[in-house]
């Protein structure tokens, strides 16, 4: 494979310095943003200790100062909604806590996800793992050397997805040492990387780790979590180029979000934008039961209007799959909207 030619492309330590460079308290984030004087915002920050608020400072420079309801602002910042107690809402809305060893959900017949790395770049509020025991399924060179002699134990698994957390978080030399070994599985045919990091911190896709995707037998599909057209910029798209370049096939899921993504128009403008980036919608899923979430929540007769009303405005490869993950089922379910695709 030839090399991945890059230019004026962010260095490993770009990424890591500005991983490091966080606000780990809302009120901090509402001071930075001039909405210090906001009460019910100021009044949602003890939810910091239901679930650590984590944002990069890279991630913020993307919100709108001043705007109590910017669609980045609302994904990651603490409220006292959290606290509701809402029947149907659960610590573990997927039934994932049970890993076959520590560190790999085998959830469908013929992959298994992979959780590379506990930790994420920036800490979602509506995430389904949010109450996830990470401290028993922690990425360490044991519990990865137990999972990939699972693997190689299972046939039956031709994909696995690196997942957490986020699996980005480990440097490319970990990541390097990962798909070496799952290359030597020969029944192991394609690699999927679950990640939200590539948009808080375009910087993280690096020639090295573009490299070794590339020179990889592994087929690659990287899927991003893109929820609005304000998170991509000029940085994301030049990453998303190199990726492409090392033959990495781009997908991106969203979840359907009150307050930031619920309506037509703002999803239409994020599938353009994704295009424009050159990647495809795949699945938006409406939310997960997960306890401290269900202010986030559509239900599924809105969710299905806008879906309709989505299809008007794009074409149809730009209309992501309307989909729900339920806890022991073998594959997503799919939500009719009564429509054909066109």
């Amino acid at each position: 494979m030839a090399d991945i030619v890059t230019r004026n492309t962010p260095t490993r330590e770009d990424w890591l310095l500005q991983l490091a460079d966080v606000i780990t308290d809302p009120i901090e984030l509402l001071q930075q943003l001039h909405l210090e004087n906001h009460k019910e915002l100021h009044e949602g920050a003890a939810a910091r200790r239901l679930f650590p608020f984590r944002v990069p400072r890279a991630f913020v420079q993307r919100m709108e100062p001043g705007n109590p309801n910017d669609p980045l602002l609302r994904q990651i910042l603490t409220s006292r909604e959290e606290f509701l107690d809402v029947p149907g809402f659960s610590i573990d809305p997927l039934e994932e806590q049970r890993s076959v060893v520590p560190g790999l959900l085998h959830k469908y017949a013929n992959r298994a996800l992979l959780l590379v790395k506990g930790g994420c770049a920036v800490n979602c509020r509506y995430c389904f793992r949010r109450h996830f025991p990470y401290q028993d399924n922690q990425g360490t060179k044991g519990n990865w050397a137990a999972a990939l002699e699972y693997i190689r134990l299972h046939p039956e698994l031709n994909e696995i997805i690196f997942s957490g957390g986020d699996p980005l978080m480990a440097k490319d030399h970990e990541l390097a040492e990962l798909i070496s070994r799952l290359e030597a599985i020969a029944h192991i045919k394609t690699l999927r990387i679950h990640t939200r990091l590539p948009v808080v911190i375009p910087a993280r896709i690096t020639p090295a780790l573009c490299q070794r995707l590339a020179d990889s037998r592994l087929k690659t599909v990287l899927i991003t979590h893109i929820n609005h057209a304000n998170e991509i910029d000029r940085s994301f798209r030049e990453s998303m180029a190199q990726l492409r370049r090392a033959q990495v096939v781009l997908l991106n899921q969203s979840v359907l979000l009150r307050g930031v993504n619920d309506n037509a128009d703002t999803l239409a403008a994020l599938s353009e934008a994704l295009f424009a980036a050159g990647i495809l919608p795949y699945y938006l899923h409406v939310l997960d039961k997960v306890q401290g979430a269900a202010h986030f929540m559509v239900p599924d007769d809105e969710a299905r209007k806008i879906m309709r009303q989505l299809m008007t405005r794009v074409s149809g490869y730009l209309v992501p799959k309307l989909a729900r993950e339920i806890g022991g089922e073998r594959s997503k379910t799919l939500i009719d909207i009564g429509l054909r695709q066109q």
